[in-house]
């Protein structure tokens, strides 16, 4: 435009004003048709004005489009009437237009309502009366509403680029934002009609695309809307515009083959099947497993058998495509034989696939062909690797458990064992009988022969017993408490649970066990050459600093309460650089913990031992003796009564039920008690070193 090429301008207009439905762009747009047509006359008016009504068309309704309307009644009023019916037909025109932007909730509808009103009081006040009542209430609700809808507007970002999603909460955050204001316009609040309500919330998405442009489910949402409304033809046309956006999106293409098939369209679904199928990125077995269905619903059992025997050559096909067809066989066809002939062909493909041995033997089982599931049981336990056969085992174990006998029963669940003994995940173990066994065997759908605490203790002491047995640093997350009984199938194996599980482990040949005390200060409770203390085994000496570490476990256990103390003698050893939680957890529940301690059987639990550099016997350190011991050992018996004061069972009463290292708080009252006291013990003292001695063991014997 500064450089006046207006081809290039008017190529840049239509190809981005009718994508872009920002006020800036098609404020820009209208300058640049006025500024073309302003030397034109009346054709050239008549240019504009027709520009004006097509941008007010596509945008009028946004909330910052109020700058627009005045400007297009500015023009209106601008335009020149030689007669008196061009001067009626302008002021016609001018009102129609403040008529229909007050009822708009913008930015500027009161600076609109009130130049409004300006313009009918300045024409005729008799006539001014009648049309400001008659369109206050309008102006009033969309008022209303435009304080509403700018308190959701102000929520969204004008400024962010449509990106695809990455997760980000500043993205669900706008996302959400947006659902709040199409939920807002979709209500209707201002209670118009139904035409003009549809076009709002049709902007509304329009402008929503422009910056969740890559969210499938946005287009999505718009389509359906438009089809609920009963515009299928724009719900076709919003499904297209979708696929030129996310052309690798799969579920839009079912959701616009079905929108087709729905409305009668069945080539047109069947184009877009095939052209799902010839993308390269979107061909997946999941689209040839729907094209089947289609081409069954659509065209017949020949046409879909046709279609698969052209779909299995495929490199594309996986197990997953044979038990669609054969299920359709089995269910729509009612031809087993078939179904069965599909599962036999596949059977030679997918023998390694558990999944699929798994369907065949479910399909076997709904025909009570208990001979044929037996025999693929067999011939599939043979060939799968025994990590790869848990869930085949299980499987097998059910249906004995359902068309065998006792015998069968048990033999099955013996050679699991011995079969999943060989791959390491139970180890000796597998082998031996377990309470859980007969749990399995003896449960029906959510019907257990224990209770869940039953059930929790058994799995725990089984999961315990494992890991006792030296398979502690192999062993995996798996519930060792809080069983849930609803988590299990009818009759399955609950220890198949934990060897079914493919963990991921460390590489643990080569890891040094961990010892604190090569960094003397940075361990705290390993072992200690304390007193009263059990040494926690395991732990490699190290006679070279056992001196400092002590010293700095000494003063580390000097700060704890001696019920915490008791607790971090019980822990058990640490054969790692970190405890497993679980066996932990199993030794703290099944020991002792007291609620409390004698302070005289721990060296470290003297109160006054919490002060580096404190003597056995409980003197203050030289630190603080210059001032008086708070927590000292006093007489109280030297303490003179005072008034206003409690007595002394209750003080004594109060201080039982403090913590032992509590720290005491300073009593500003009581110091100045003792301050009295010490004037006249100073007086009957004949030393002043013995008044020191009254002073502080009376202030240390109050404070206690």
């Amino acid at each position: 435009m500064v450089a006046n090429d207006n081809d290039a301008t008017k190529q840049i207009f239509s190809r981005c004003l009718l994508n872009c439905l920002h006020v800036g762009l098609w404020r820009c747009y209208i300058r640049f048709i006025s500024k073309g047509n302003e030397n034109k006359g009346v054709e050239g008016r008549d240019e504009t004005k027709k520009a004006f009504e097509f941008m007010l068309y596509h945008i009028g309704t946004d909330i910052a489009s109020g700058p627009l309307w005045m400007e297009y009644i500015s023009f209106l009023k601008s335009l020149l009437a030689t007669t008196v019916q061009e001067e009626s037909q302008r002021m016609t025109n001018v009102r129609k237009a403040y008529q229909k932007a007050i009822l708009i909730p913008t930015h500027h509808v009161e600076q609109l309502w009130k130049d409004y009103e300006n313009f009918e009081n300045s024409v005729s006040r008799a006539l001014a009366k009648g049309l400001l009542a008659e369109y206050q209430q309008k102006y009033i609700s969309a008022r209303a509403v435009y304080r509403e809808r700018k308190k959701l507007c102000d929520e969204i970002d004008g400024n962010k680029l449509a990106v695809p999603p990455t997760g980000s909460l500043k993205e669900e955050q706008q996302c959400s934002a947006w659902r709040r204001l199409l939920a807002f316009e979709k209500g209707n609040p201002q209670r118009i009609d139904s035409a003009s309500s549809g076009k709002r919330v049709a902007f509304t998405y329009e402008q929503c695309l422009m910056y969740l442009y890559h969210y499938p489910d946005i287009w999505y949402d718009y389509a359906t809307w438009h089809v609920g409304n009963g515009s299928v033809d724009s719900a076709i046309k919003v499904f297209q515009r979708a696929l030129k956006a996310l052309p690798d999106s799969e579920v839009l293409r079912y959701a616009y083959a079905e929108l087709e098939e729905c409305r009668g369209g069945i080539q047109g679904s069947k184009k877009i099947y095939e052209n799902l199928l010839r993308n390269s990125s979107t061909a997946t077995a999941l689209g040839y497993i729907q094209f089947l269905r289609f081409i069954r619903r659509t065209e017949g059992v020949e046409a879909a058998r046709k279609f698969f025997s052209e779909a299995r050559k495929s490199p594309n096909c996986t197990y997953q495509v044979f038990v669609a067809y054969a299920m359709m066989a089995f269910c729509l066809d009612k031809d087993p034989k078939v179904a069965h002939n599909v599962f036999e062909a596949g059977l030679k493909r997918f023998m390694h696939e558990p999944a699929y041995i798994l369907e065949y033997a479910d399909f076997l089982c709904r025909l009570n062909d208990d001979r044929n599931v037996r025999a693929l049981f067999e011939r599939a336990l043979s060939l799968l690797p025994p990590e790869e056969s848990t869930e085949v085992w299980n499987r097998f174990i059910k249906f004995e458990q359902t068309y065998g006998d006792l015998t069968s029963m048990l033999k099955v669940e013996q050679r699991r064992k011995e079969a999943l003994s060989r791959t390491g995940e139970e180890g000796s173990t597998a082998l031996e009988g377990s309470l859980l066994d007969v749990v399995s065997r003896y449960s029906f759908m959510d019907l257990w022969p224990c209770s869940s605490r039953d059930l929790d203790h058994i799995a725990r002491q089984e999961w315990l017993a494992k890991n006792m047995n030296g398979k502690s640093e192999r062993a995996f997350i798996a519930q060792p408490s809080g069983f849930d009984k609803n988590s299990f199938g009818q009759g399955e194996n609950i220890k198949s649970l934990a060897s079914s599980a493919k963990i991921v482990r460390p590489d643990l040949s080569r890891m040094v066990i961990y010892d604190p005390r090569q960094k003397p200060g940075s361990g705290y409770f390993m072992n200690s050459m304390m007193p009263g203390v059990p040494s926690m085994p395991g732990a490699v000496q190290h006679n070279a600093i056992t001196g400092s570490a002590s010293k700095s476990i000494d003063d580390a256990l000097r700060y704890m309460s001696p019920t915490l103390v008791s607790f971090v003698v019980q822990l058990p050893a640490v054969n790692g650089p970190s405890p497993d939680v679980d066996m932990v957890i199993s030794a703290l529940l099944q020991s002792d913990i007291p609620s409390g301690i004698n302070d005289s059987s721990l060296p470290f639990s003297h109160p006054s031992s919490a002060f580096p550099g404190s003597s056995a016997t409980g003197d203050v350190p030289a630190l603080i003796k210059g001032r008086p011991a708070l927590n000292g050992p006093t007489s109280r018996s030297s303490r003179p009564l005072l008034p206003n004061k409690r007595n002394e069972p209750e003080r004594q009463e109060d201080d039982e039920n403090v913590p032992v290292n509590r720290p005491l708080q300073k009593d500003i009252f009581r110091m100045r008690q003792m301050k009295k006291a010490r004037t006249l013990n100073s007086g009957q003292a004949g030393s002043t070193s013995g008044g020191s001695g009254a002073l502080a063991g009376e202030l240390s014997g109050s404070t206690e």
